[in-house]
């Protein structure tokens, strides 16, 4: 009798999902079941940062205790990610008994059913079963990618704007300190990449970021970087959430210095997956002299910075003619008020043009507060984006004056961008 799977598409969208377990394999399974609209339930006594972010937002409802039968109650789905064989498969029996479709992270043949290497292109998605096998299904799913991505007709919808078909050209030279392996007399060293994932859409992260994706070994990520690019690695690939590293800042910093060395010594192919840019407002500078002090090669790899993008994906150019001829992108997680702040407020309230504060909600009062102190108008057009480029995202539009209140009244939370400044108004009719 064939074993072939039945391909087929679900419909998710306001139906049940449940998810089993809260580690590394859930945190990259959910961001795809929320992208399809589905009412996902968590079950698990612990989950990651990156979950809990999604319970924080009320984007899924978390149980947090072990499985129980009736979590299946009203269940058109249940994907079992936990790696207790014996745990995974009494929720298995339970949903073979209810007739659920079951998929298992640890035992594909246990399972009812599978899920494929996908890859997304606009209003395109392409899933490959690689007859049980993850790699085979991945080098389908990426070949299919690149053509997709050369392609400019018919599969592209008509009202989505098109970029221009690649164009091959002369090979890269190799510069010093490149991103290639390296052979020592230990043996041989892996490398280490450092890659902005864009501003929160998935497909704003450049072909090289993606790339050099497809080809880690070990994925370092950041809380904000896009879910679903974490839900198209490899299933062999070792996902570490930058999150959950325990300690203070610095502390939690020198241990992701520690893991990025120690695994590229260990000859991995280690990408360091930030959210936005990795040198804006992140540590990637932090993470690149950790590895050159220890002689492991390091590739950057620039990522779309949400201080142009997201005000862009609100209608908010951040330079507009005869308005703004400046802008100026300034972190607010620190308080204007603190001896460790090193903004001058003061100068940027004398400023003409765009102010864009990056993680600046939480000290948002103080922060407006203080530049109409120093001379700002109250009256100055004031944006605030939660989530931009993501089918969460929320606007708001106030005034320097009012936008602290009206923050608050909304129920807006981070991340977040504020933008400052009469370019806010600039494309209003």
């Amino acid at each position: 009798m064939s074993t072939n799977p039945y391909p087929l598409g679900l419909r998710l969208a306001g139906r049940r999902v449940v998810v089993v377990g809260g580690g590394a394999v859930a945190s990259r399974r959910v961001p795809a079941l929320l992208d399809a609209g589905a009412d996902v339930l968590l079950v698990a006594p612990e989950v990651t940062p990156a979950l809990r972010a999604h319970v924080d937002a009320g984007r899924l409802h978390w149980r947090p205790r072990r499985f129980a039968p009736d979590d299946l109650d009203g269940a058109w789905l249940v994907q079992v990610a936990v790696d207790d064989p014996l745990a995974a498969a009494s929720v298995s029996a339970v949903a073979d008994e209810r007739r659920i479709f079951c998929v298992r992270a640890d035992d594909r043949t246990a399972a009812t059913a599978w899920t494929p290497a996908v890859t997304r292109h606009g209003p395109v998605t392409v899933a490959v079963l690689g007859g049980g096998d993850p790699h085979r299904a991945m080098g389908v799913r990426d070949a299919v990618r690149e053509l997709l991505a050369a392609r400019t007709g018919p599969l592209v919808d008509p009202g989505e704007p098109v970029a221009d078909a690649p164009v091959a050209g002369p090979p890269e030279p190799t510069p010093a300190g490149s991103g290639d392996a390296v052979t020592r007399p230990g043996g041989p060293v892996g490398r280490v990449s450092l890659v902005g994932a864009g501003p929160g859409d998935p497909e704003l992260i450049t072909v090289k970021g993606w790339r050099l994706l497809t080809e880690a070994d070990v994925v370092v990520a950041d809380r904000l970087v896009p879910g679903l690019l974490l839900d198209e690695l490899r299933p062999d690939v070792e996902l570490v959430d930058a999150a959950k590293i325990p300690y203070g800042p610095s502390r939690a910093q020198e241990e992701i210095n520690r893991i990025l060395v120690d695994r590229a010594l260990a000859g991995k192919v280690v990408v360091r997956l930030k959210g936005g840019d990795p040198y804006v407002f992140g540590r990637g500078g932090e993470e690149l002299l950790a590895c050159a002090e220890a002689g492991v090669p390091v590739t950057v790899v620039p990522g779309v910075t949400s201080a142009v993008a997201v005000p862009a994906a609100a209608g908010v150019p951040v330079t507009h003619r005869a308005v703004a001829h400046e802008f100026t992108v300034v972190s607010g997680h620190v308080a204007p008020d603190s001896p460790v702040s090193l903004v001058r407020w003061e100068a940027l309230a004398g400023l003409r043009g765009t102010l864009v504060v990056l993680m600046g909600l939480k000290n948002l009062a103080a922060i407006a507060d203080t530049l109409t102190r120093h001379g700002r108008d109250a009256a100055t057009p004031v944006a605030v984006i939660q989530e931009g480029t993501t089918g969460g995202q929320r606007s708001l539009r106030s005034t320097l004056g009012a936008v602290a209140a009206d923050v608050v009244a909304a129920g807006l939370r981070p991340p977040a961008i504020v933008v400052i400044g009469d370019v806010v108004d600039a494309l209003t009719p």
